[in-house]
């Protein structure tokens, strides 16, 4: 009699515990993950985005846009990840040396000595792109797990830089545009960037609509997006999302999401292969409280999850405040220099970056800092159809009109033709 009482409590406990994970729950039924946006959570999204914008997180259901994109020329580059197991960016790191070191490879060890600690296993690796080891950590006290690659370091320069177009001359080494990347990517490698959400174990529901409502829609700007749930990190550029929203009740509403991101490839390429994207599906149930602001939701058994949402600041020097990790002999200010010479000025002018280089630092027209952006009006329907368009950002600068969404527009840094578009939202599987 007792032991099969016990078999029966372990069996229960068992189901219980499985009925929470994705795998097991039922599409039709919300699971418990994750509740309640924490406060502290909000306030860093809320102050980022002032800082950034000039402008409040909008946190209304009702004023949330039902879609967003970039521009088409904003749409990031699919680029290598450049893994540890084949060296990093060893390559483009030995061009460098040979341009700016007379041959010496010292930006070349330095990568070849950081690829190596990270394939020993080291478990004192550098922390999840700055702020996010802090968030995570409590303070940077605890386990941070390696990289094992680039996936950041490409993610940031995709969002911030138009892909290289032309092969550029320093010092008679001729450096082409996948060498570019390469550089560019090994720049941002260790660079701090801003965090917009998940401290939980995958982001709350929550906070991933707010932030792509705001950044993608309000902002028509790219973010990045950390898809592995756990220790494994793999990051890719997000550039369009679109929801359905279907109201369940005056403080529910059931609210399926999809984007598209872009690939990495297996190698560096001069021009990355268009249309390399891919999309990725969210079905959760958002909380609204009696003013209809946004206060948490959770997954149903069907969505997808993903750790966490960032965007990358201004690259700064390796070994200094903001970058202590990076490669200290690879000039940051010589990479961009050569990335602006492979790529039209007109293009570097329009595109828009938060905390922009000094060098460029260009400031959008006056209409665009004045206009401000209507909210969606699909999400006010709260129908089970398809939300309507808001009118972003990105729309307005595909048919050359100057609009900014939020009330002030971050500073400009530069620019070159992408090759993807934005428009499309339909899922390539290379």
């Amino acid at each position: 009699m007792h032991a099969s009482v016990v078999s029966l409590l372990l069996v229960s406990a068992s189901l219980a515990q499985l009925r929470n994970t994705p795998q097991y729950q039922n599409y039709g039924y919300p699971s418990g993950n994750y509740g309640t946006i924490r406060k502290d959570e909000l306030e860093q999204q809320q102050q980022a985005f002032k800082q950034w914008w000039g402008d409040e997180l909008v946190t209304k259901f009702t004023d949330l846009p039902g879609e967003g994109k970039v521009p088409e020329y904003r749409v990031p580059y699919a680029g290598h990840d450049y893994p540890d197991r084949a060296g990093g960016t060893i390559f483009a790191l030995s061009k460098y040396d040979q341009a700016f070191h007379r041959g010496r490879q010292l930006a070349t060890d330095h990568e070849r000595m950081d690829v190596s600690a990270h394939r020993g296993g080291r478990s004192d690796g550098p922390p999840r792109m700055g702020l996010f080891g802090r968030m995570r950590g409590g303070g940077g006290g605890g386990h941070v797990p390696t990289w094992y690659g680039h996936c950041n370091g490409w993610t940031a320069a995709a969002i911030r830089h138009a892909e290289p177009q032309k092969s550029v001359v320093r010092n008679g080494v001729t450096f082409t545009p996948a060498d570019i990347k390469g550089l560019l990517a090994e720049v941002y490698m260790y660079a701090d960037s801003e965090f917009l959400g998940g401290i939980d174990p995958a982001i709350n529901p929550g906070v991933l609509h707010l932030t792509l409502a705001n950044w993608l829609g309000r902002g028509s700007y790219p973010v990045g997006m950390e898809t592995a749930v756990g220790e494994v990190v793999i990051n890719f550029p997000v550039f369009n999302y679109k929801t359905t929203i279907n109201k369940l009740s005056d403080r529910q509403r059931d609210v399926r999401t999809w984007i598209t991101y872009t690939l990495n490839i297996n190698r560096e390429m001069d021009k990355s292969p268009p249309n390399y994207h891919r999309q990725m599906y969210f079905h959760y149930v958002l909380d609204l409280d009696e003013t209809e602001t946004v206060r948490g939701g959770r997954y149903y058994g069907d969505s997808q999850q993903i750790d966490m949402l960032w965007v990358p600041r201004q690259p700064v020097q390796g070994g200094e405040e903001g970058n202590k990790r990076g490669n200290p002999h690879l000039s940051v200010k010589e990479v961009l220099a050569i990335w602006r010479e492979s790529v039209p000025e007109d293009l570097r002018k329009k595109w828009l970056n938060i905390d922009p280089t000094e060098e460029d630092r260009v400031l959008p027209p006056v209409e665009a800092v004045a206009v401000a952006e209507k909210p969606a009006e699909a999400a006010a329907t709260d129908s089970a159809a398809a939300a309507a368009p808001a009118a972003t950002a990105a729309e307005a600068a595909a048919s050359g009109e100057a609009t900014s969404p939020p009330a002030a527009a971050p500073g400009a840094e530069g620019s070159g033709e992408s090759t993807g578009s934005g428009s499309s939202g339909t899922t390539v599987t290379p």
